[in-house]
């Protein structure tokens, strides 16, 4: 099954956080922070809602930053993705 968003909503994939710190300290699941960095999976068309027409400024592949808590977290085919407006992306990076 794939996910198609609507309106102004993304569908992305989280990455892994890391594991290691750069100074080699090895960290547990416990003291990892939520990962920011995910990957675009779809984009929605950006349509009007609301009366609002919204311009999508990502594309598929790209890697964003989200807002810490943004989002709907959903399951398909046992594979984890997150659904977010627009609006909850601060950045793409490069």
């Amino acid at each position: 099954m794939t996910l198609k968003p609507l309106f102004d909503r993304v569908v992305v994939k989280m990455t892994e956080a890391e594991e290691t710190t750069k100074s080699g300290i090895i960290l547990t699941g416990s003291a990892k922070e939520k990962p920011q960095l995910a990957e675009v999976i779809a984009v929605g068309d950006g349509s009007a809602r609301d009366g609002k027409t919204t311009c999508m400024k990502v594309n598929v592949g790209d890697k964003v930053l989200l807002s810490k808590y943004a989002g709907t977290e959903v399951k398909v085919d046992g594979v984890e993705y997150i659904i977010v407006n627009m609006g909850d992306i601060l950045a793409v990076a490069e």
